[in-house]
């Protein structure tokens, strides 16, 4: 009885192991500093199918702007956005700057870019402030 136990636990933990080992994540950050220097930018990164590629991207509803809610994908048999969450700032200081992040699942093999625009969406409101490009090798 204990070996089997033994065995079992074991057994539970290599299959936890190698679930861990299987999921990969691609994390590319563009803090509110680094807009503050520049309104566009590129990033590239690599994954494997089945990987998520994570954007995260500095935002500041108060002021009026925006990141678009869906991300321009190039090629969506490469990836596809699965989610796209608001995260509050850390400290709770009126007008403080939270983070948007997005998640992307690499599909299959290919290059695809991913486009976003931080924007005031209502008609007049200044377009493409901010700009985000990132190109994304999938093999």
């Amino acid at each position: 009885m204990r070996i089997k136990l033994i065995f079992v636990c074991t057994l539970v933990a290599l299959s936890l192991g190698l679930v861990a080992c299987t999921s990969e994540q691609a994390s590319l950050e563009v803090s509110c500093d680094e807009f503050m220097k520049s309104q566009h930018f590129s990033r590239e990164a690599n994954a494997n199918a089945g990987d998520s590629v994570v954007v995260t991207l500095c935002s500041n509803p108060s002021t009026g702007f925006q990141w678009s809610e869906t991300a321009q994908i190039s090629d969506e048999t490469v990836l596809r956005q699965i989610n796209h969450e608001f995260v509050s700032p850390e400290k709770d200081v009126p007008g403080a700057a939270g983070r948007e992040v997005w998640t992307f699942e690499a599909l299959r093999a290919g290059t695809s870019t991913i486009s976003m625009e931080y924007s005031r969406p209502w008609e007049g409101g200044e377009k493409g402030e901010w700009t985000f490009i990132a190109t994304v090798t999938v093999e």
